[in-house]
């Protein structure tokens, strides 16, 4: 059955486009199209679509306004589309806030340019989030609206949405792995020397939904890998900076771990760790499909602190992270993964529980509070 997709933009020119190159892939059908937030609301309601993609910038209401209505009247996986700037990144993580699952850069010049490369990413990310978690248990159905106010040590509070992404799974297959999860073994607790945080798509909101549980004297300095572009990371620190009672930065080459410090990886460059605990930002390699890629920061935490890290791999698809993984597996590290029930892609942890490395399986809302009780 085809996807069935609602095409959101003010734009005429870009509601085409999008619109063509849609469908021109036989499994995915364009059902209908809206120029603002609220047509965007009247149709999911009426034609109820697999996937709406999004534009933020509409008259009569926004795509951020129109994405929390959506989500209250009929939870449906959100693809925004958003500009590569600082701006554009803040409106994006306000998007994912509100509930949309992914984005992709806005840039016409990229349609005109290669318009195979962006049919391919565009129909792509439109199948992988139609498979994801959100209308019925799972993910959304534990997740809260809104997050409690933020209480930062180091830098004001700031206005927070949370709500969680993305589509349905039958409510039976979401239970069974929330009740596994639910009886996962308590965490071995251990002098770590690092925690190390892997994901992707979903990987801004349980970012912040784990995090946000960890306390300023949290023991373990943290280093994050967040599939993201580069004028993104920054805006997402930032963000997580002041939500949280720890401190968050972005990475920079020379940067010192420490415990209560997250580093987050710069989006379109790798972050490795060497042994005296000193980060190492190098240039984005061509030949790698992620930038930053989990692999390479797990292997170098790997080879640098043997059986003292702590990895968790959270949801995201693909495989990222499960080489970096079996490095830390084979020095006496430790590996958790996100349960599927909670994840809004369940590819990357699922590749790590099927790779037979996670030494245990929890849910989101339990990430935090164990990393707590892990870490001595």
């Amino acid at each position: 059955m085809a996807v069935k997709v609602l095409v959101v933009d003010d734009s005429g020119f870009f509601r085409r486009r999008v619109s063509e190159i849609l469908s021109a892939d036989p499994t995915i059908q364009v059902v209908g199209t809206a120029t603002n937030g609220r047509e965007a609301i009247d149709q999911a309601l009426a034609l109820k679509p697999d996937v709406i993609t999004m534009d933020y910038e509409m008259p009569m209401m926004d795509g951020i306004t129109a994405v929390r209505h959506i989500m209250q009247r009929c939870p449906t996986p959100v693809l925004m589309f958003s500009s590569l700037t600082h701006e554009g990144a803040r409106v994006t993580l306000d998007a994912l806030d509100a509930g949309a699952v992914d984005y992709l850069p806005k840039n016409f010049e990229d349609i005109s340019r290669n318009p195979e490369k962006v049919k391919q990413l565009l129909c792509e990310k439109v199948h992988t989030i139609s498979r994801s978690n959100r209308r019925f248990g799972g993910y959304a159905s534990h997740a809260p609206v809104s997050a409690p106010a933020p209480a930062s040590s180091h830098a004001p509070a700031s206005r927070l949405a949370s709500s969680a992404p993305v589509r349905p799974a039958a409510p039976a297959r979401a239970a069974a792995p929330a009740a596994a999860a639910a009886h996962a073994p308590a965490p071995k607790r251990k002098p770590y020397k690092l925690v190390a945080i892997g994901t992707s798509t979903g990987g801004p909101v349980a970012l912040q939904r784990v995090l946000t549980q960890l306390p300023a004297s949290f023991p373990a300095p943290i280093v994050l890998i967040q599939h993201m572009p580069a004028a993104f990371t920054k805006a997402f620190a930032e963000r997580l900076d002041k939500l949280c009672k720890i401190s968050v930065k972005e990475a920079e080459d020379g940067d010192m771990l420490r415990p209560g410090l997250a580093l987050l990886a710069p989006g379109g460059k790798q972050m490795m760790i060497d042994g005296r605990g000193t980060v190492k930002i190098l240039p984005g390699d061509e030949r790698l499909n992620y930038k930053p890629c989990v692999d390479i920061t797990f292997g170098s935490a790997a080879k640098s602190y043997g059986d003292k890290v702590l990895s968790v791999v959270l949801t995201g698809m693909g495989a990222d992270g499960r080489e970096g993984a079996r490095l830390l597996k084979q020095g006496g590290s430790t590996v958790w993964a996100q349960d599927e029930a909670s994840c809004v892609i369940y590819g990357m942890p699922m590749a790590i529980v099927k790779a037979n490395l996670a030494d245990a399986v929890y849910s989101l809302d339990e990430i935090g509070k164990h990393l707590v009780e892990a870490c001595v």
